[in-house]
């Protein structure tokens, strides 16, 4: 009996590995037909729009699961299953097995569901607690049909447990070319407590600016030990934690569609949806820093009629206008965590002749929206979000420090300790 259950036990997860051949280990949507994807630390209040601001961290001992929410624009799947796969610090799917890290069988029903109600544009709208799980590290939420046959969209989240204490600041980048257009972390360990055998090579530091994983920063060595203080100090004087400080972002308000919320310039009625045209934008590289309140990238679903703005908000097709030059050798795209920070061809602007202007229309969720413009230029092509918004060091940011650590005895990397870090914060 115990050779057939190994035997079943292994079947199981070599068609469990088989059926996810094609997923991404990132986040990322695999069909038009998905969109609005959030996932973030559950609260109280289902709500709230601010929830969905925080970002996929959560401590162990979390009394509140992370909540995934998503809208189906087919209003016609079924059978959705959730699945959680285990990935090492630099999100390669780790070796272990599915039961070292879940409480139960690693395949979740999807079964909280709404229709969307009083909107134009119909959808199907899900929610979905992510189970508890047992070790602290990196993960990748796995959303399908027909038990994995087809992936829909994959989504990072981090667990941790505390087990060393971080020191950090933000400020202005010491680099003298640098110092008012960049930031800069410095930080330190205390590992009081905490068994390191080497502690100068044992730890994976990650920065990341505004919780997004196209800006980080990682294989830090300490700068100082103090072997008997058990600390580790970070100040670095090559700019190796240095950011650019970008710009605040632009942003948008469609909560209500009865009147020209904040940034919309034009509204336009039809049976099929209300279409918004933004006000024109221009470049802000060149002295272009204005100081206004930010989401710092994110943005909220929100309906001001309702306050239900999972399943009473609308999807508007949204017109995005850059006044600037053509340039045939740069791209340009409208960016944010809207689009999960991808650039794709849902995000990708055209450039109109009749207009003189790089243009994209977008179908997005009612709300409060933060944006910005990212161009991909060069050989090897490469994201740049000065280019047109500009870098500057008094812009507002959010900073988080993660530290992972695998014990000798470990065949995962745990995530030990995590810190937020708000620079130039005026709210």
């Amino acid at each position: 009996m115990r050779r057939l259950f190994v035997i079943l036990f292994s079947l199981t997860f070599f068609i469990s590995n088989a059926q996810n051949t094609d997923v991404r280990l990132d986040d990322f949507i695999y069909t038009d037909d998905i969109k609005t994807v959030f996932l973030y630390p559950g609260i109280a209040d289902k709500e709230n729009p601010t929830r969905l601001i925080a970002p996929p961290v959560i401590p162990m001992q979390s009394s509140f699961p992370l909540v995934l929410e998503f809208d189906d624009m087919t209003t016609n799947l079924s059978g959705l299953r959730a699945k959680i796969i285990h990935c090492n610090a630099d999100w390669t799917k780790s070796n272990l097995n599915d039961i070292e890290f879940t409480y139960e069988y690693n395949d979740y029903p999807i079964t909280t569901y709404e229709q969307s109600f009083s909107t134009k544009v119909a959808y199907t709208h899900y929610r979905f607690e992510v189970p508890k799980l047992k070790l602290s590290g990196n993960y990748i939420l796995v959303v399908s049909t027909d038990r994995g046959r087809r992936t829909l969209l994959t989504r990072k989240f981090m667990i941790y447990d505390t087990k060393v204490n971080i020191t950090a600041q933000a400020r202005f980048s010491q680099g003298i070319q640098q110092q008012f257009s960049d930031q800069q972390i410095d930080f330190s360990i205390d590992y009081k407590g905490y068994n390191l055998i080497s502690p100068q090579q044992d730890l994976k530091v990650i920065l990341r600016k505004n919780f997004r994983f196209d800006q980080t920063r990682s294989g830090f060595k300490p700068t100082n030990v103090k072997p008997f203080d058990q600390i580790l100090e970070y100040t670095f004087f090559d700019l190796e934690n240095t950011f650019p400080g970008g710009n605040e972002f632009r942003y948008f308000d469609s909560r209500t569609l009865s009147g020209r919320g904040y940034g919309v310039y034009a509204l336009e009625r039809t049976t099929e949806n209300t279409s918004l045209t933004l006000t024109p934008d221009r470049s802000r590289a060149d002295n272009g820093y204005l100081q206004i309140e930010d989401l710092n990238g994110q943005y909220i679903v929100d309906q001001k009629e309702s306050g239900r703005g999972s399943v009473e908000g609308d999807y508007t097709p949204v017109l995005f206008t850059l006044k600037i030059p053509e340039d045939p050798d740069v791209t340009f795209y409208v960016n944010g965590a809207f689009n999960l920070w991808q650039l794709n061809d849902r995000n990708r602007m055209e450039f109109n002749a009749d207009t003189q202007a790089y243009q994209a229309d977008i179908l997005i969720k009612q709300g409060v929206i933060n944006y910005e413009y990212t161009v991909v230029k060069g050989n090897p092509p490469k994201a740049d979000d000065g280019y047109v918004e500009g870098n500057y060091g008094v812009t507002e940011n959010d900073y988080d420090i993660l530290i992972y650590h695998r014990p000798p005895t470990s065949r995962s990397d745990l995530l030990i300790g995590y810190k937020t870090i708000e620079w130039n914060r005026r709210r």
